[in-house]
């Protein structure tokens, strides 16, 4: 795969056409696809629209294009530099905020992992009526298994994470043909707010989106996995990671609206109110689509929980290994990211609660990314020939604005409210 990737960089395969120029570049995005995927989408979503209808689907397409923008520029900096973010910032920032930078990225990482892996320990219950104990058990079995594919190249992970992106898709196209929104959706799209809980409720889908975690471990992903020889070919490579997260990105974007639409054809039409708890949607399902509604749905929550899993624990040996420099196992790594979700379950805290709590925590770390990637991204030193243009730069400032800003709008809601 990276010889026809480097035959096609240096322009000697230029016959190649269409998929069969495109394919060996794919992956990286897929992988990182999966962060906008997670069972924390699961619950806005839900909660969007049984309560407002279709009217928030333009916030979902307002927040994947700026997903866009910002892991094209992760995955950008990783082909520059042949390194990721972390590895940057320790480069070139002072050690006393590189190791600030390191302990919220660490905290960050293991409350998104957290919300993941409850999230697959769930769908295990909803699906077997195992105790909730024992989903948690099997999903750390699963997702070391899944971890255990890297030591094979980076080719059979993105190949499995591909698969539980396809899974994703099918089961919510399944639960879309069977809620049949219908044309009415087509109004989601027009701007428009149904009083202040509506504000409150884009602000969560938008501030939730941007997960920084994945920010840092797109860079990693692109970093050294197709070497270039010659600026050109950077360049060319720049291009064609371009088209990954175009694919990528745009697919999850339509989960993440169907969710959406298939709630507020379901509940929202139905009268059936929904706080985003999984547990209540899964069980509200059988009696108002039937019971292939429910298992698709539970279906999609465990792809999404095993796979988000895997790449939580795959960034948080980015994070450490970046700003550090230290090295511990993945599978001791995944170990101890997984006890806090048995803490949580062994308490009988309620788990889609706890979800909601971890992305409250991850909003803190979105501009303690974000900020450093558009930095860097802009520098010429860092960059070469793929320094950002000023446009870019600009609109991705603008867009780190509004994220930041709608995110401490979040938190201030959360904590004064």
């Amino acid at each position: 795969m990276t010889a026809r990737a480097a035959e096609i960089l240096s322009q000697r395969g230029e016959k190649r056409r269409g998929l069969g120029r495109v394919a060996p570049f794919l992956g990286p995005a897929i992988i990182a696809s999966i962060a906008y995927m997670d069972p924390g989408n699961f619950a806005t979503n839900i909660q969007g629209g049984a309560r407002f209808g279709y009217s928030l689907l333009w916030v979902i397409l307002a927040a994947n294009l700026m997903a866009m923008l910002i892991q094209n520029l992760s995955s950008k900096l990783g082909i520059a530099t042949g390194k990721n973010l972390p590895e940057v910032i320790r480069e070139r920032w002072p050690r006393p905020l590189v190791w600030l930078y390191w302990v919220q990225a660490e905290v960050v990482a293991m409350a998104t992992d957290l919300a993941e892996f409850l999230g697959a320990a769930l769908a295990i219950h909803l699906l077997t009526g195992l105790p909730l104990i024992w989903g948690a058990a099997i999903t750390g079995v699963l997702t070391f298994a899944l971890l255990g594919l890297q030591k094979r190249g980076f080719r059979p992970l993105e190949i499995a994470i591909l698969g539980f992106v396809l899974a994703i898709g099918v089961a919510y196209l399944v639960q879309f043909v069977l809620a049949h929104p219908g044309m009415a959706a087509l109004g989601g799209f027009v701007p428009t707010f149904q009083g202040k809980e509506a504000v409150y409720l884009a602000v969560g889908i938008i501030g939730a989106t941007v997960m920084p975690h994945v920010i840092y471990l797109h860079s990693a992903l692109t970093q050294g996995r197709i070497p270039t020889r010659t600026d050109e070919e950077k360049v060319r490579l720049s291009r064609l990671n371009r088209i990954d997260v175009l694919i990528a990105m745009g697919f999850a974007g339509l989960i993440n609206m169907s969710m959406l639409a298939v709630s507020a054809a379901t509940f929202y039409k139905g009268g059936v109110a929904s706080d985003g708890n999984l547990e209540t949607a899964y069980r509200t399902l059988t009696p108002l689509l039937g019971p292939a509604a429910a298992i698709a749905f539970a279906i999609a929550l465990l792809a999404s929980g095993l796979s988000s899993s895997a790449v939580g624990t795959m960034a948080g040996q980015v994070i450490m290994q970046g700003f550090v420099g230290f090295h511990i196992p993945i599978w001791l790594r995944r170990t101890i990211t997984m006890l806090p979700a048995f803490v949580v379950i062994l308490m009988g805290l309620d788990a889609t609660s706890t979800l909601v709590l971890s992305q409250v925590v991850l909003s803190f770390g979105v501009p303690f990314a974000l900020v450093p990637l558009l930095m860097f991204t802009a520098r010429r030193d860092v960059m070469g020939v793929l320094q950002s243009r000023p446009h870019i730069t600009a609109l991705g400032w603008l867009f780190a604005a509004i994220i930041i800003g709608l995110n401490g709008y979040l938190l201030w809601g959360t904590f004064v409210k």
